[in-house]
């Protein structure tokens, strides 16, 4: 493996290097208008929880979702353990949203 510490090869490689953070730049700005959106439907969830007292968590149907996207993760060649971790991480916020909404006040609950 050829080691481009500068000159020649530095510059060769720069404009695929910055072709590759260009997308890696567009994708990240794409998962973050995709978790916005996941995340004012988790909201909206929380609010139907909260108006008919249901629990902020649903440990049964995490456990679907984590099974459906491991499963969908080892497909995409993603490795799985990522994958539950990450969906873990957006579970955990979802319920602390939940939990949040449902001490609100009820006036406040759409």
């Amino acid at each position: 493996m050829k080691q481009a510490v500068g000159g020649e090869e530095t510059v060769a490689v720069m404009p695929e290097l910055q072709r590759l953070r260009d997308s890696i730049d567009n994708i990240d700005a794409a998962l973050i208008h995709m978790l916005a959106e996941r995340f004012k439907c988790t909201q909206a969830v929380g609010a139907l929880k909260a108006r008919y007292d249901l629990p902020p968590a649903d440990p049964k149907r995490e456990a679907e979702q984590i099974r459906r996207l491991r499963s969908l993760a080892e497909a995409a060649r993603l490795d799985p353990e990522f994958a539950e971790k990450f969906l873990n991480f957006i579970i955990g916020e979802v319920i602390r949203h939940h939990r949040a909404i449902a001490a609100a006040p009820l006036d406040r609950v759409e």
